[in-house]
C-alpha cells in the first residue's frame, strides 16, 4: 500500500473504503468484487463495520482484506481503518462484532469499548496496518493532537482522498485540505483513500 500515490485515488480505480450487505451496506460482497473487476479497478477493500465475516468467504487478487471499527478515544468517537489483516487471527476476535447489530447499528455502535492502544497492536500482530477514517468528520478541540495521540499508539496512515459523502457533508468541521496538510506533517503516515460505498450498485 505504500506504493499507492494520489493519482491512483484520484483515478477513481483505487477505493479502500466500500461497506457490504455484511455490515450497513445495501451491495452483495461478491457483486462489489465482480463489478470492480468489470470496471477496472486496480485494488479495492471492503471494510464493513468490526467483521471480516466477508473476507473468510471471498477473496480475490484486487481485495485487500479490511475492517472498519468503531472506537472512542476520550470524548471523541473515531472509525480506525484496518487494512492486509489476517481475518482469522485470534486476537482480534475480540474486537469484532457479535451480533449484527453491531455491523450495522449507528445506535448500538455508539456503545463500542474497544481498548484504541490494544486494538491498533492487535491489528499489527495480526500483520495489518491501521488507518484513521475521514478525520474531517471528527468532533476534537485539536485534530493533530488527537492524530498525535494515536501516532503514540502506532498508527500507520490516514485517509486523505475521501469524497465525504451522504451526512458527512453536514458533520465535517475541517475541509480535506486540512486533512492534506496535516496528513503532510506526519511523513510517517501513509495517506489512503475510499468513497465509503453504502449502496447497491458499485461501479
Amino acid at each position: 500500500m505504500k506504493n499507492l500515490r494520489e493519482e491512483d485515488f484520484k483515478s477513481g480505480k483505487v477505493d479502500l473504503h466500500i461497506h457490504s450487505n455484511f455490515s450497513d451496506g445495501k451491495a452483495d460482497f461478491k457483486s462489489i468484487i465482480d463489478s470492480a473487476k468489470k470496471n477496472g479497478y486496480k485494488l479495492i477493500s471492503i471494510t464493513d463495520h468490526n467483521t471480516v465475516e466477508g473476507h473468510k468467504i471471498y477473496n480475490d487478487d484486487i481485495l485487500i482484506p479490511g475492517v472498519e471499527f468503531d472506537c472512542w478515544l476520550g470524548y471523541v468517537f473515531i472509525h480506525l481503518l484496518a487494512y492486509n489483516i489476517d481475518v482469522n487471527n485470534k486476537e482480534l476476535e475480540k474486537f469484532m462484532a457479535k451480533t449484527k447489530a453491531e455491523t450495522e447499528g449507528d445506535i448500538v455502535r455508539l456503545f463500542a469499548r474497544r481498548n484504541v492502544k490494544n486494538l491498533i497492536s492487535a491489528l499489527h500482530n495480526a500483520g495489518g496496518i491501521a488507518v484513521l477514517a475521514h478525520p474531517a468528520c471528527y468532533w476534537a478541540i485539536s485534530l493533530e493532537r488527537l492524530v498525535k495521540k494515536l501516532i503514540s499508539y502506532g498508527l500507520d496512515g490516514i485517509e486523505t482522498y475521501y469524497p465525504y459523502p451522504r451526512f458527512r457533508k453536514i458533520v465535517k468541521f475541517r475541509s480535506s485540505k486540512d486533512i492534506i496538510k496535516l496528513a503532510k506533517k506526519y511523513p510517517e503516515l501513509i495517506q489512503t483513500g475510499g468513497t465509503d460505498f453504502h449502496g447497491e450498485n458499485f461501479s
